[in-house]
């Protein structure tokens, strides 16, 4: 079957990979298919995933897309190039000469480098945070992938020796995917884009270069980073565009004029808004990030940026912790038939605080309880977290760039959440804009792809994108409602401050003098290990210590 161009992404996010096809002309999928990817925590605060698992269901995904495409009798010779967008600040080492990866990969929730972050701020003069902001746009913390590449190096003798014989290589996701689709051991192509370098720290978002100063500020040598190249062009057979998902979301989303902003609501929920070809600042606790860079001899262009770290991750926390819904899709419907969360508040930190709080000690809090509250309050207290959340990142949004938004462009598996658009039309005080087809993240991939230098099958001037249909949501409660409940909120964020269980090297591990513990047989039984037991794991334990 003969048919316009076709354009291809890998969508590699922290809970699933999806390859998706989309015809040039119309920017509508034409197949897809998707595979989950598993999460372990190994202890508290620690969030990984097996490289092999990614790069496994990569290739499972294109096989059976391919096999889709085979049964539409649509020829894969259409496709024309393959773009690449991924989770940002994953930390992945690899051997250079095995292909095997050296440790787990470390997900960008990850909070086990926070003793390393405190040990980083304490060296910073006036131990600022915000000490090298002014060369990265980043506040020194947990989330970005430099603190994880030095626990790397600090914790795990197999890095460690790696980089000492010169086999190991350094890099996000992206650089994983693109290294092993390009040859790997036999010649992989080692590189990142300007989107993804952004997020690591070691990157100079104004000269966009590695920076000698920041790697030595980690320690971290130069030699295992990867080649740093714009967001669109050929790195290899057929991939010829790298994003940062949020990125890709921000092209898919077309927000290509300064001051267009969108929303993406994935496993966390991140706002970007465009400030054009200058790098914007932010005094309210936002992180300046590299927006895209269309090309090789293009300017790059720039984003403040809000993050927020758990959104759809409270919905499957609800699912798989809890156990009140068996698919994520069943939580609008138990919170439609509270329709209020009946005073009950909830704040998801569970991998503390992001934007603007950058507070990583923050833990979950839920409260208000009643007697009445049941499972649906919850729900809904779920959904209004999510949006709370996001009404904090647009506020400082709006107080650094002294130009409000009229509207939200949003994006993201949870927008098919009618229920949670509207309430966060209703929180925000704006109009809410979904596009019907809400794949924009796997869109903006594939533009970026179709668009690059020697490919050229996807135009991205303005009179040539694609028109979209959309969803709108308007705001449907009185101010003073929204005002009074995002008040209460706020005063449950501060409740949550501090509430860290993990120690840190300010720290240490309280050792109970019990003298049961001989009887249980643990030598090293701490306050810690009786709290990260669940409930009947304790039981047992104690009722082996009275026997």
């Amino acid at each position: 079957l003969r048919m316009d161009p076709l354009v291809a992404a890998i969508d590699q996010g922290t809970s699933s990979t999806r390859f998706l096809v989309f015809n040039t002309k119309t920017a509508e999928i034409v197949c897809q298919h998707q595979v989950e990817i598993n999460q372990s925590f190994p202890k508290e605060g620690w969030v990984e995933e097996d490289p092999q698992e990614i790069i496994q269901s990569v290739y499972e995904c294109i096989e059976r897309t391919c096999e889709k495409l085979a049964q539409l009798n649509v020829d894969v010779s259409s496709i024309k190039a393959v773009g690449v967008t991924n989770q940002r600040e994953t930390t992945v080492v690899w051997d250079k000469e095995t292909g095997v990866p050296l440790y787990s990969a470390i997900v960008w929730l990850d909070l086990r480098t926070q003793s390393t972050v405190e040990n980083l701020i304490n060296k910073a003069p006036g131990k600022d945070k915000n000490h090298l902001k002014h060369k990265t746009g980043l506040p020194i913390s947990t989330y970005f992938s430099a603190v994880k590449l030095r626990w790397l190096l600090d914790n795990v003798d197999e890095v460690r020796q790696a980089v000492l014989s010169g086999r190991a290589m350094f890099g996000t996701v992206d650089s994983w995917i693109i290294w092993c689709l390009t040859g790997g051991s036999s010649g992989g192509v080692h590189c990142t884009d300007v989107t993804n370098a952004s997020r690591t720290m070691l990157f100079n978002i104004h000269t966009m270069d590695w920076d000698s100063e920041l790697c030595s500020y980690f320690d971290v040598p130069m030699e295992i980073l990867p080649t740093i190249r714009s967001s669109s062009e050929i790195y290899g057979y057929l991939v010829s565009s790298c994003l940062g998902d949020q990125s890709a979301a921000l092209v898919g989303q077309m927000c290509f004029e300064e001051g267009q902003a969108k929303n993406t609501y994935g496993t966390g929920c991140f706002m970007l808004k465009n400030t054009g070809t200058t790098p914007v600042i932010s005094d309210h606790g936002l992180l300046t990030t590299v927006a895209y860079k269309l090309g090789r001899d293009v300017p790059a262009c720039y984003a403040l940026e809000g993050s927020v770290a758990i959104a759809g991750a409270v919905v499957r926390w609800l699912r798989d912790n809890l156990g009140i819904i068996k698919s994520s899709a069943e939580i609008e419907t138990l919170a439609a038939t509270a329709g209020t969360s009946y005073g009950c508040y909830f704040v998801p930190a569970f991998s503390g605080l992001y934007a603007p709080y950058w507070e990583p000690s923050a833990r979950g809090i839920i409260c208000g309880l009643t007697q009445f509250t049941n499972k649906s309050h919850l729900a809904f207290a779920a959904l209004e977290a999510v949006c709370f959340q996001t009404r904090e990142i647009l506020d400082a949004m709006n107080q650094d760039s002294r130009v409000p938004l009229a509207q939200l462009q949003v994006d993201g598996g949870m927008t098919s959440n009618r229920l949670l658009m509207q309430l966060q039309a209703d929180i925000l005080g704006v109009t809410v804009v979904r596009p019907t087809m809400s794949e924009t993240t796997a869109l903006g991939a594939a533009m970026a792809a179709g668009a690059a230098e020697g490919v050229n099958v996807w135009n991205l001037r303005s009179s040539h994108l694609p028109k979209v249909t959309c969803e709108m949501y308007e705001p449907q409660i009185n101010t003073d409602e929204s005002e009074f409940r995002f008040a209460r909120w706020k005063k449950a964020v501060q409740r949550s401050m501090n509430c860290s269980m993990t120690p840190t090297s300010k720290q240490k591990t309280l050792q109970p003098n019990w003298h049961l513990k001989s009887h249980i047989g643990i030598k090293d039984l701490t306050y810690f290990d009786i709290l990260n037991r669940p409930l009947g794991s304790c039981c047992r334990l104690f009722h082996k210590c009275l026997k």
